[in-house]
């Protein structure tokens, strides 16, 4: 007699967006030390992931570290994604860039209005769509879930 356990459906929605939070700050710090340590950083704060007021220029160093750990981390996190969530990586990396986005908020104490933060963010949410969804569908395209749209 084996043991089921029925788990409700927002709960694994719930469970899952947690799993990739924490694998997408996981991914963005260990990006981020790799980056510090090629490009001789040494003194980058620990709040780096949240710091949209770093001067963007390719002559800072600091700038680079964050903007490349930045998308390294969308691109790597939307194929990691893959593996907890299939074939819903668009739907959990647009949930976790929000999050990020409120996390940011309220560590820099205000709302990020600068461009090229949003521009980076915006890249790297596009890599993380287009490179998790196109791993799901080479991994699950066999069970993969077409909308059906006669409906409409």
């Amino acid at each position: 007699m084996a043991l089921q356990v029925r788990v409700a459906p927002s709960k694994v929605v719930w469970q899952n967006l947690l799993i990739c939070v924490i694998l997408f700050y996981t991914v963005y710090y260990v990006v981020l030390g790799m980056c510090c340590v090629m490009l001789k950083v040494y003194e980058l704060d620990v709040l780096a992931p949240f710091d949209f007021k770093t001067n963007p220029s390719w002559l800072n160093t600091n700038y680079k570290v964050l903007l490349v750990s930045t998308e390294v981390t969308y691109f790597v996190c939307g194929l990691l994604f893959v593996l907890v969530v299939e074939e819903w990586v668009w739907d959990y990396g647009i949930s976790v860039t929000i999050l990020h986005v409120a996390i940011t908020s309220t560590v820099m104490l205000e709302f990020p209005l600068t461009s090229h933060w949003w521009a980076a963010l915006g890249f790297g949410l596009i890599s993380m769509i287009c490179g998790g969804q196109t791993l799901a569908y080479c991994l699950f395209k066999d069970n993969f879930i077409y909308p059906d749209l006669d409906d409409f």
